[in-house]
Formats: structure tokens, sequence, C-alpha cells
């Protein structure tokens, strides 16, 4: 196994999400029962309705619409990260159950990340970097012998374990949480590595919801930066990368 990058699938997510929005808005004014308001919305298309309830910030009716994403080439480091959005479902693979031995991986390592910093300092410290993760696979295999082997000795040995071992997740958020995760965390001041995450996410739930995630990214898109004075002075440069003008409409 070794050195490993990110990769991010659109697992599942609610069918017909902008139907379902303009239902959850139209049933808040309209005196109609759940079946009329389903043949009303069904008949025509809803996506202008959909971009007013986002202007107007009716984000309510967002939440009824989930997506559920599985996630894995990722370290440690960025799971303390990203359960930090606590309106969201997360399954994490377990460093309790899943043994990471030599003998359970295909190149004698467990999978592990190493940064864009330290690969952009040459191959010879990136050969530095995976005999250090070499190492620390001995000593894991170490303590998983002294322990007596098997799931009783991964629960202890894993405390070795660097927070560039490799994880898979899983992760459930709906469109509201979604909209604020990618306000937060594509930002360019945000860590490289929840951001090539963030990226990947949203580039899939665009393919599926376009209108409800048009305008979706780093808050620099459509307001101020709220970095102050931390901010990376490049708006213009982020609102082309997203296919917006500078004024923030979609090109």
């Amino acid at each position: 196994m070794g050195k490993t990058t990110v990769k991010v699938r659109l697992l599942e997510h609610t069918p017909n999400p902008e139907k379902i929005i303009a239902m959850a808005a139209r049933l808040c004014y309209s005196a109609a029962d759940i079946d009329g308001l389903e043949a009303n919305v069904a008949a025509s298309d809803q996506r202008a309705f959909v971009e007013k309830l986002l202007d107007l910030g009716h984000h309510s009716t967002i939440e009824h619409v989930s997506f559920t994403f599985g996630i894995e080439g990722v370290s440690r480091s960025l799971l303390a990260q990203i359960t930090r959005h606590r309106i969201a479902s997360f399954s994490v693979q377990s460093q309790r159950y899943v043994g990471e031995t030599k003998k359970q991986n295909q190149n004698d390592t467990f999978e592990y990340i190493i940064p864009d910093s330290i690969i952009a300092l040459g191959p010879e410290a990136e050969a530095e970097f995976a005999e250090q993760m070499a190492q620390v696979q001995r000593w894991y295999d170490g303590w998983v012998e002294k322990l007596g082997g098997g799931r009783g000795a991964y629960e202890d040995a894993r405390f070795v374990l660097p927070n560039a071992a490799e994880t898979k997740i899983m992760v459930t958020m709906n469109a509201r949480e979604l909209r604020h995760f990618f306000k937060l965390r594509c930002c360019r001041r945000a860590q490289w590595e929840i951001r090539r995450v963030a990226e990947q996410m949203l580039a899939l739930v665009k393919e599926v919801a376009p209108t409800l995630f048009a305008n979706a990214g780093p808050q620099c898109l459509v307001g101020p930066c709220p970095e102050g004075k931390l901010s990376c002075g490049s708006r213009a440069e982020v609102r082309k990368q997203y296919g917006l003008n500078s004024a923030g409409e979609v090109n």
C-alpha cells in the first residue's frame, strides 16, 4: 500500500432534490394538500423558484435534501477537522478493529498521506518520509506482537500510528450544512487536504443539483471575505476559478 491520494464518491442523494425543496417551500404558503402540491411542483420547472429561495435566505427548506459521500485516501488529521461539522453523520474505518500490520498491507506499509509541501522538496525528502512511515510500521507490528496479536492488540498498538495514516469515511450532510461546509472549507485559507476534499464534493453535488449549488463555495463568491486582515487577497481569481464574474454572477 504506502502513499495514497484522496478519492471522493457521491454514493447517494435525495432523489429530485429541487422538487423536494420547492414542495417544502410552497407548503409554507399554500392551503393545498401534499398531493396537490406535488402535482403543481412536478408540472413546471422549479429552478427559478429554488434560486429565489436561496436569494431570500429561506434555507430551512433545503435541509430536506441530503447527500452521502464515500471518502478515502485521507489522513486521520483530516478526520479531526471534518468531524467538527456537527450537523452531519459520520462512519469511520476503525483502527481498533481493522489491523495495519505489515502482512495485512500489499506494499509492506500501511497507507499514508504525504503533504504536497514535502513532495515539493524532492525525491530525497519523499524517501525520508516513506522510511519514517516504514519505521512506524515496525513499531506498530512490534506492539501487536507484544500485545498478543489480533484485534485485542490493535486497540492499543494503534497509539503509535501517525496523523498521516490513511482512513476511510462515509459522510452525510443536508444541503444547508453542505453549503456552509463549502463556505469554510473551499476557502484558500482552509487546510489543503480538507479543501481538496471539499472541492471534489462540491463538483459532485453540482452535477446532480446545479441550481442548488450554483454559487456554492468560499464565502468571497457572494460576499466579503470573512478572514479580514488574513484574507488571501485573491477574490477575483477565486471567483474566476468558480465560473463567476467580478460581481459574483455565473458567467
